[in-house]
Protein backbone atom coordinates (compact mmCIF):
# COMPACT_ATOMS: atom_id res chain seq x y z
CA UNK A 1 0.00 0.00 0.00
CA UNK A 2 3.13 2.33 0.05
CA UNK A 3 3.13 2.72 -3.78
CA UNK A 4 -1.03 3.71 -3.17
CA UNK A 5 -0.45 5.80 -0.07
CA UNK A 6 2.15 7.89 -2.19
CA UNK A 7 -0.23 8.71 -5.19
CA UNK A 8 -2.41 10.60 -2.85
CA UNK A 9 -1.14 13.51 -3.00
CA UNK A 10 -0.37 13.45 -6.85
CA UNK A 11 -4.21 12.29 -7.64
CA UNK A 12 -5.53 15.44 -5.37
CA UNK A 13 -3.58 17.64 -7.30
CA UNK A 14 -4.43 16.39 -10.75
CA UNK A 15 -8.30 17.34 -9.37
CA UNK A 16 -7.16 20.73 -8.72
CA UNK A 17 -5.20 21.07 -11.78
CA UNK A 18 -8.12 19.12 -14.08
CA UNK A 19 -11.10 21.08 -14.43
CA UNK A 20 -13.48 18.07 -15.38
CA UNK A 21 -16.55 18.85 -17.14
CA UNK A 22 -19.85 17.94 -15.36
CA UNK A 23 -22.58 20.10 -17.32
CA UNK A 24 -24.59 17.83 -18.36
CA UNK A 25 -24.78 15.91 -14.98
CA UNK A 26 -27.75 18.52 -14.05
CA UNK A 27 -30.05 17.47 -16.71
CA UNK A 28 -29.32 13.86 -17.93
CA UNK A 29 -28.51 12.40 -14.18
CA UNK A 30 -32.44 14.07 -13.11
CA UNK A 31 -34.03 12.48 -16.20
CA UNK A 32 -32.42 9.15 -16.04
CA UNK A 33 -33.12 8.36 -12.52
CA UNK A 34 -36.62 10.14 -12.65
CA UNK A 35 -37.50 7.31 -15.31
CA UNK A 36 -36.18 4.60 -13.62
CA UNK A 37 -37.79 6.04 -10.62
CA UNK A 38 -41.36 6.32 -12.61
CA UNK A 39 -40.74 2.49 -14.31
CA UNK A 40 -39.40 0.75 -11.55
CA UNK A 41 -41.03 1.24 -8.57
CA UNK A 42 -45.02 -0.17 -10.05
CA UNK A 43 -42.67 -2.93 -12.10
CA UNK A 44 -40.82 -3.89 -8.55
CA UNK A 45 -44.20 -3.65 -6.51
CA UNK A 46 -46.57 -5.33 -8.57
CA UNK A 47 -43.99 -8.43 -8.90
CA UNK A 48 -43.54 -8.23 -4.87
CA UNK A 49 -46.43 -7.77 -4.49
CA UNK A 50 -48.11 -11.05 -6.39
CA UNK A 51 -45.20 -13.33 -4.75
CA UNK A 52 -46.09 -12.31 -1.62
CA UNK A 53 -49.82 -11.81 -1.54
CA UNK A 54 -50.99 -13.97 -4.85
CA UNK A 55 -48.58 -16.73 -4.85
CA UNK A 56 -49.89 -19.88 -2.64
CA UNK A 57 -46.57 -22.02 -3.05
CA UNK A 58 -42.92 -20.29 -3.56
CA UNK A 59 -41.00 -21.90 -6.06
CA UNK A 60 -36.86 -21.73 -6.18
CA UNK A 61 -37.24 -19.03 -9.03
CA UNK A 62 -39.90 -17.19 -6.79
CA UNK A 63 -37.88 -17.00 -3.65
CA UNK A 64 -35.06 -15.95 -5.53
CA UNK A 65 -37.22 -12.88 -7.78
CA UNK A 66 -38.64 -11.89 -4.61
CA UNK A 67 -35.47 -10.90 -3.38
CA UNK A 68 -33.60 -9.24 -6.26
CA UNK A 69 -37.50 -6.60 -6.53
CA UNK A 70 -36.66 -6.10 -2.98
CA UNK A 71 -32.84 -5.04 -3.93
CA UNK A 72 -34.78 -3.04 -6.59
CA UNK A 73 -36.91 -1.24 -4.28
CA UNK A 74 -34.24 -0.36 -1.83
CA UNK A 75 -32.08 1.14 -4.44
CA UNK A 76 -35.11 2.70 -6.17
CA UNK A 77 -35.85 5.00 -2.37
CA UNK A 78 -32.83 6.27 -2.81
CA UNK A 79 -33.40 7.77 -6.38
CA UNK A 80 -35.37 10.74 -5.14
CA UNK A 81 -32.31 11.91 -3.24
CA UNK A 82 -29.85 11.95 -6.62
CA UNK A 83 -32.87 13.10 -8.27
CA UNK A 84 -32.87 16.59 -6.26
CA UNK A 85 -29.04 16.66 -5.77
CA UNK A 86 -28.21 16.49 -9.15
CA UNK A 87 -31.59 19.15 -10.07
CA UNK A 88 -29.40 21.49 -7.27
CA UNK A 89 -26.05 21.28 -9.20
CA UNK A 90 -23.91 18.37 -7.67
CA UNK A 91 -25.19 20.38 -4.21
CA UNK A 92 -26.17 17.69 -1.20
CA UNK A 93 -28.37 18.70 1.15
CA UNK A 94 -29.29 15.51 3.33
CA UNK A 95 -26.17 15.06 5.47
CA UNK A 96 -23.64 12.59 5.89
CA UNK A 97 -25.34 9.56 6.93
CA UNK A 98 -28.10 9.90 3.75
CA UNK A 99 -24.70 9.93 1.52
CA UNK A 100 -23.07 7.15 2.80
CA UNK A 101 -26.44 4.96 2.49
CA UNK A 102 -27.48 6.15 -1.01
CA UNK A 103 -24.26 4.95 -1.68
CA UNK A 104 -24.03 1.88 -0.18
CA UNK A 105 -27.56 0.70 -1.36
CA UNK A 106 -26.78 1.57 -4.74
CA UNK A 107 -24.14 -0.89 -4.46
CA UNK A 108 -26.18 -3.06 -2.99
CA UNK A 109 -28.12 -3.25 -5.24
CA UNK A 110 -25.84 -3.51 -8.71
CA UNK A 111 -24.08 -6.58 -6.53
CA UNK A 112 -27.11 -7.96 -5.12
CA UNK A 113 -28.54 -8.36 -8.14
CA UNK A 114 -25.61 -9.81 -9.83
CA UNK A 115 -25.52 -12.90 -7.10
CA UNK A 116 -28.74 -13.42 -7.50
CA UNK A 117 -28.98 -13.70 -11.30
CA UNK A 118 -25.92 -15.75 -10.82
CA UNK A 119 -28.28 -18.10 -8.44
CA UNK A 120 -31.12 -18.21 -11.05
CA UNK A 121 -28.18 -19.34 -13.72
CA UNK A 122 -27.06 -22.13 -11.81
CA UNK A 123 -30.51 -23.22 -10.29
CA UNK A 124 -31.81 -23.16 -14.02
CA UNK A 125 -28.15 -24.79 -15.54
CA UNK A 126 -29.08 -27.81 -13.17
CA UNK A 127 -32.91 -28.63 -14.42
CA UNK A 128 -31.74 -28.14 -18.01
CA UNK A 129 -28.50 -30.01 -17.85
CA UNK A 130 -29.39 -32.42 -14.62
CA UNK A 131 -33.12 -32.33 -14.30
CA UNK A 132 -33.36 -35.85 -11.91
CA UNK A 133 -29.76 -36.06 -10.30
CA UNK A 134 -30.05 -32.42 -9.53
CA UNK A 135 -33.72 -32.75 -7.79
CA UNK A 136 -32.30 -32.60 -4.30
CA UNK A 137 -30.40 -29.55 -5.03
CA UNK A 138 -33.29 -27.33 -6.32
CA UNK A 139 -35.10 -27.10 -2.88
CA UNK A 140 -36.73 -23.90 -1.66
CA UNK A 141 -34.34 -24.62 1.35
CA UNK A 142 -31.63 -24.64 -0.32
CA UNK A 143 -32.77 -21.56 -2.57
CA UNK A 144 -33.34 -19.74 0.97
CA UNK A 145 -30.11 -20.55 2.27
CA UNK A 146 -28.33 -19.07 -1.26
CA UNK A 147 -30.47 -15.99 -0.94
CA UNK A 148 -29.67 -15.46 2.56
CA UNK A 149 -25.83 -16.35 2.10
CA UNK A 150 -26.00 -14.03 -1.03
CA UNK A 151 -27.37 -11.13 0.91
CA UNK A 152 -24.48 -11.25 3.69
CA UNK A 153 -21.79 -11.47 0.73
CA UNK A 154 -22.79 -8.41 -0.88
CA UNK A 155 -22.72 -6.33 2.34
CA UNK A 156 -19.59 -7.62 3.52
CA UNK A 157 -18.28 -6.96 -0.01
CA UNK A 158 -20.19 -3.39 0.05
CA UNK A 159 -19.56 -2.55 3.71
CA UNK A 160 -16.33 -0.43 2.78
CA UNK A 161 -18.31 2.12 0.78
CA UNK A 162 -20.07 3.05 4.08
CA UNK A 163 -16.52 4.24 5.08
CA UNK A 164 -15.54 5.80 1.61
CA UNK A 165 -18.61 7.81 0.29
CA UNK A 166 -18.69 10.79 2.54
CA UNK A 167 -19.27 14.60 1.92
CA UNK A 168 -17.50 16.59 1.15
CA UNK A 169 -16.16 20.11 -0.01
CA UNK A 170 -15.44 20.63 -3.67
CA UNK A 171 -15.56 24.42 -5.17
CA UNK A 172 -17.73 26.37 -3.15
CA UNK A 173 -20.14 24.08 -1.97
CA UNK A 174 -20.49 20.33 -0.61
CA UNK A 175 -20.98 17.01 -2.64
CA UNK A 176 -21.96 13.25 -1.59
CA UNK A 177 -18.34 11.88 -3.18
CA UNK A 178 -19.73 8.91 -5.04
CA UNK A 179 -16.09 7.18 -4.93
CA UNK A 180 -14.35 8.92 -2.27
CA UNK A 181 -12.06 11.55 -1.06
CA UNK A 182 -9.44 12.94 -4.02
CA UNK A 183 -6.94 12.19 -1.61
CA UNK A 184 -7.49 8.81 -0.35
CA UNK A 185 -8.52 7.14 -4.01
CA UNK A 186 -5.67 5.69 -4.21
CA UNK A 187 -6.65 3.18 -1.54
CA UNK A 188 -10.49 2.60 -2.88
CA UNK A 189 -8.73 2.35 -6.38
CA UNK A 190 -7.71 -1.31 -4.89
CA UNK A 191 -11.16 -1.91 -3.19
CA UNK A 192 -12.66 -0.76 -6.40
CA UNK A 193 -10.55 -3.21 -8.19
CA UNK A 194 -10.74 -6.17 -5.79
CA UNK A 195 -15.20 -5.40 -5.52
CA UNK A 196 -15.04 -5.51 -9.69
CA UNK A 197 -13.53 -9.06 -9.59
CA UNK A 198 -15.68 -10.78 -6.81
CA UNK A 199 -18.72 -9.22 -7.50
CA UNK A 200 -18.46 -9.07 -10.96
CA UNK A 201 -15.71 -10.93 -13.09
CA UNK A 202 -16.72 -14.02 -10.76
CA UNK A 203 -20.22 -14.50 -11.24
CA UNK A 204 -20.22 -13.47 -14.96
CA UNK A 205 -17.89 -15.93 -15.28
CA UNK A 206 -19.80 -18.94 -13.48
CA UNK A 207 -22.80 -17.55 -15.56
CA UNK A 208 -21.20 -17.74 -18.73
CA UNK A 209 -20.11 -21.27 -18.03
CA UNK A 210 -24.32 -22.34 -16.97
CA UNK A 211 -24.97 -20.58 -20.18
CA UNK A 212 -23.09 -22.61 -22.25
CA UNK A 213 -23.33 -25.63 -21.41
CA UNK A 214 -27.15 -25.06 -21.14
CA UNK A 215 -27.13 -24.12 -24.64
CA UNK A 216 -25.51 -27.19 -25.63
CA UNK A 217 -27.90 -29.31 -24.25
CA UNK A 218 -30.99 -26.77 -25.33
CA UNK A 219 -29.17 -27.60 -29.12
CA UNK A 220 -30.06 -31.39 -28.50
CA UNK A 221 -32.76 -32.91 -30.33
CA UNK A 222 -35.86 -33.71 -27.70
CA UNK A 223 -35.68 -37.15 -28.10
CA UNK A 224 -31.73 -37.13 -26.26
CA UNK A 225 -32.81 -34.72 -23.60
CA UNK A 226 -34.41 -36.58 -20.55
CA UNK A 227 -37.17 -35.20 -18.81
CA UNK A 228 -36.94 -31.72 -20.46
CA UNK A 229 -39.77 -30.90 -22.24
CA UNK A 230 -40.55 -27.84 -24.79
CA UNK A 231 -42.46 -25.53 -21.49
CA UNK A 232 -38.95 -25.93 -19.65
CA UNK A 233 -36.88 -25.30 -22.84
CA UNK A 234 -39.11 -22.17 -23.79
CA UNK A 235 -38.63 -21.17 -20.58
CA UNK A 236 -34.71 -21.71 -20.28
CA UNK A 237 -34.55 -19.58 -23.33
CA UNK A 238 -36.20 -16.41 -21.84
CA UNK A 239 -33.90 -17.18 -18.82
CA UNK A 240 -30.66 -16.76 -21.00
CA UNK A 241 -31.63 -13.65 -23.11
CA UNK A 242 -33.01 -11.47 -19.79
CA UNK A 243 -29.49 -12.28 -18.11
CA UNK A 244 -27.45 -12.00 -21.11
CA UNK A 245 -30.09 -8.60 -21.87
CA UNK A 246 -28.93 -7.54 -18.67
CA UNK A 247 -25.26 -8.03 -18.69
CA UNK A 248 -25.02 -6.56 -22.39
CA UNK A 249 -27.28 -3.16 -21.34
CA UNK A 250 -26.32 -2.86 -17.66
CA UNK A 251 -23.46 -4.21 -15.94
CA UNK A 252 -21.00 -4.86 -18.38
CA UNK A 253 -20.35 -1.32 -19.72
CA UNK A 254 -20.70 0.14 -16.39
CA UNK A 255 -18.10 -2.04 -15.14
CA UNK A 256 -15.91 -1.65 -18.32
CA UNK A 257 -15.96 2.20 -18.01
CA UNK A 258 -15.66 2.08 -14.29
CA UNK A 259 -12.77 0.03 -14.92
CA UNK A 260 -10.82 2.14 -17.39
CA UNK A 261 -11.70 5.55 -15.47
CA UNK A 262 -10.09 3.97 -12.59
CA UNK A 263 -7.02 3.19 -14.41
CA UNK A 264 -6.91 6.58 -15.47
CA UNK A 265 -7.21 8.72 -12.90
CA UNK A 266 -4.94 6.44 -11.14
CA UNK A 267 -2.01 6.45 -13.39
CA UNK A 268 -2.54 9.23 -15.87
CA UNK A 269 -2.93 11.96 -13.00
CA UNK A 270 -1.76 14.75 -15.64
CA UNK A 271 -3.58 13.74 -18.45
CA UNK A 272 -6.54 16.07 -18.24
CA UNK A 273 -8.42 15.61 -21.60
CA UNK A 274 -8.16 11.06 -21.04
CA UNK A 275 -9.87 12.18 -17.81
CA UNK A 276 -12.33 14.17 -19.06
CA UNK A 277 -13.15 11.69 -21.13
CA UNK A 278 -13.76 8.28 -19.12
CA UNK A 279 -15.04 10.74 -16.19
CA UNK A 280 -18.11 11.28 -18.45
CA UNK A 281 -18.23 7.83 -19.84
CA UNK A 282 -18.25 6.38 -16.57
CA UNK A 283 -20.72 9.01 -15.25
CA UNK A 284 -23.69 8.42 -18.48
CA UNK A 285 -23.52 5.15 -17.87
CA UNK A 286 -23.84 4.76 -14.07
CA UNK A 287 -27.23 5.79 -14.09
CA UNK A 288 -28.01 3.43 -16.53
CA UNK A 289 -26.98 0.61 -14.79
CA UNK A 290 -30.11 1.59 -12.78
CA UNK A 291 -32.29 0.15 -15.16
CA UNK A 292 -31.32 -3.31 -14.00
CA UNK A 293 -34.66 -2.54 -11.68
CA UNK A 294 -36.43 -1.95 -14.63
CA UNK A 295 -35.88 -5.25 -16.56
CA UNK A 296 -35.56 -7.48 -13.29
CA UNK A 297 -39.33 -7.96 -13.39
CA UNK A 298 -39.44 -8.97 -16.89
CA UNK A 299 -37.73 -12.36 -15.48
CA UNK A 300 -40.88 -13.20 -13.29
CA UNK A 301 -42.95 -12.75 -15.88
CA UNK A 302 -40.53 -14.65 -18.81
CA UNK A 303 -40.43 -17.01 -15.89
CA UNK A 304 -43.71 -19.35 -16.43
CA UNK A 305 -46.77 -18.76 -17.69
CA UNK A 306 -48.74 -18.36 -14.50
CA UNK A 307 -46.89 -15.32 -13.28
CA UNK A 308 -48.55 -14.03 -16.22
CA UNK A 309 -51.74 -15.52 -16.09
CA UNK A 310 -51.85 -14.01 -12.39
CA UNK A 311 -51.51 -10.42 -13.45
CA UNK A 312 -54.35 -10.69 -16.07
CA UNK A 313 -56.67 -12.12 -13.47
CA UNK A 314 -55.83 -9.62 -10.92
CA UNK A 315 -55.89 -6.50 -13.73
CA UNK A 316 -59.47 -8.11 -14.87
CA UNK A 317 -60.30 -8.62 -11.54
CA UNK A 318 -59.72 -4.74 -10.50
CA UNK A 319 -61.44 -3.24 -13.24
Amino acid sequence: MEDVGGLEANISLQDKQCQIVENYKRVYLPLTYSIVFVLGLPLNSVVLWLSWCRTKRWTCTTIYLSNLMVADLLHIATLPFLIINYSLRDRWPFGNFFCRLVRFLFYTNLYGSILLLTCISVHRFLGVCYPIQSLAYRTRRLALTGTGTTWALVILQVLPTLVFSEMGPKNDHMVCYDLSRPNVFGYFFVYGMILTFSGFVLPFLIILICYSLMIKSLVKPMEAQTGLGTAARAKSVRTILVVCSLFALCFGPFHVTRFIYFLARFYATKNCPLLNVTSMAYKVWRPLVSFNTCLNPVLFFLSGGSNRIRLAQELRRNK
